[in-house]
């Protein structure tokens, strides 16, 4: 069982920035591929990015490619989604997820793939 607990969100002006932390219990963290998704009201739940366990593989979709930088840190537990350049478009829920798979490398960027959720942090993008 994993638990996940999100921070860093909140309200910021267009083309600020605001970095997201996820923090997740248990030992075995490295054994987790994680992804960011974010679902805006009315709109489906949606990728945003995802890392592998060991870190060394990332995928940014394409609408936050260039803003939006992955990263996680095995020895704390955590991974963190740097957003840079906000724009209003951005304004959603976002959602960690857990998922264990056996390869270190493999990453996944479906959210019926995933394992654990967070419970969301809200971010808001003001124009």
């Amino acid at each position: 069982q994993v638990q996940l607990v999100e921070s860093g969100g909140g309200l910021v002006q267009a083309g600020g920035s605001l970095r997201l932390s996820c923090a997740a219990s248990g030992r075995t963290f490295s054994y987790y591929a994680m992804g960011w998704f974010r679902q805006a009201p009315g709109q489906e739940r949606e990728v945003v990015s995802a890392i592998s366990g060991s870190g060394g593989s990332t995928y940014v979709a394409d609408a936050v490619k260039g803003r939006f930088t992955i990263s996680r840190d095995n020895v704390k537990n955590t991974v963190y989604l740097q957003m840079n350049s906000l724009k209003p478009d951005d304004t959603a829920v976002y959602y960690c997820a857990a998922r264990r798979l056996t390869a270190s490398h493999a990453i996944s960027t479906t959210s019926g793939a995933y394992d654990y959720w967070g419970q969301g942090t809200q971010v808001t993008v003001s124009s």
